[in-house]
């Protein structure tokens, strides 16, 4: 009976003993852990882009997390064998279950790696347009111009057609416009030229250009290209048209509304037409004799 009861006092003393450096296993670990994150925000925020320092150091996080809880479970006296099998069979479990998110971390891994664009960065994936908040395992965040919070999957973005549209420092606006048949081009040219001068945000290079599009209906169709810092672009946008419009009427080049020719079904010469004013009547006039 008193080797029983001094048996029990030994195993009730190994695992207050247990407790012991399982506790000061998780106080170590985690000073260990606030200076290894401390050490990596120094060294990577500076070193690295946005995305890359930011799955980083949440990957390291995650990591040292895991191997505390596998070394606390240690000192306590878990088998780790036994547990390394159940954890993988529930991993193998989990991962038949949830095939998107898979499919979703495997897809944010070749983002990552291909860096079609950084955090800050504005894109466009189908009808959706806003700045990039973070670049995840799972999904891209974005913030639309109406300052709406999106969240696309991974999957979507490998899947999709992406524009980035701050991957340069300068961006192109083409204008289309239309010119009357009677306008001489050159002319056309040189007042689009004067207007573009004025203003302050058209870069001189690359220089503005004017491309001929083709014969319409009504009108000589021109495409004029003008470049600008990229965070200029919208204030170009919006002004470069008012301006040209200044100018053409400054010049008196014509902007033609659609014209129609109406002729007989049996002659080219053009239909004569006439506008008649009505001839207003007082109410109290007597009808002719």
């Amino acid at each position: 009976m008193e080797a029983t009861d001094t048996l029990g006092q030994v195993t009730q003393a190994l695992n207050m003993m247990n407790v012991l450096r399982a506790g000061a296993v998780l106080l170590v670990g985690i000073v260990l852990i606030r200076l290894t994150m401390t050490l990596i925000r120094r060294l990577g925020r500076n070193n690295l882009p946005r995305q890359q320092y930011t799955l980083l150091t949440r990957f390291i996080f995650y990591a040292l997390v895991v191997l505390l809880l596998i070394s606390i479970l240690h000192e306590l006296g878990f088998n780790m064998s036994v547990l390394l099998g159940a954890a993988g069979i529930l991993t193998v479990a989990v991962g038949f279950a949830s095939q998107t998110s898979a499919s979703n971390v495997i897809s944010g891994l070749f983002l990552i790696g291909e860096r079609p664009f950084s955090v800050g960065d504005v894109i466009r994936v189908a009808d959706i347009s806003g700045e990039v908040l973070s670049v995840d395992l799972l999904s891209v965040k974005l913030r639309t111009f109406d300052n709406l919070y999106v969240r696309v999957p991974n999957e979507t973005l490998i899947k999709s057609n992406i524009t980035n549209m701050s991957r340069f420092p300068i961006r192109r606006f083409d204008l289309l416009l239309g010119v009357a048949y009677k306008e001489d081009l050159g002319r056309v040219q040189r007042a689009l030229e004067e207007a573009v001068a004025q203003n302050p945000v058209c870069l001189v290079d690359p220089k503005p250009q004017m491309i001929f599009q083709g014969f319409a209906d009504s009108s000589l169709n021109i495409q004029f290209s003008v470049w600008s810092a990229r965070e200029n672009f919208l204030e170009m946008r919006n002004t470069i048209p008012q301006q040209i419009r200044d100018r053409f009427a400054a010049d008196g080049i014509e902007i033609p509304y659609p014209r129609r020719t109406l002729t007989g079904s049996d002659s080219e010469t053009p239909l004569r037409v006439e506008v008649v004013q009505p001839v207003a009547r007082d109410t109290q006039d007597n009808p002719p004799d």
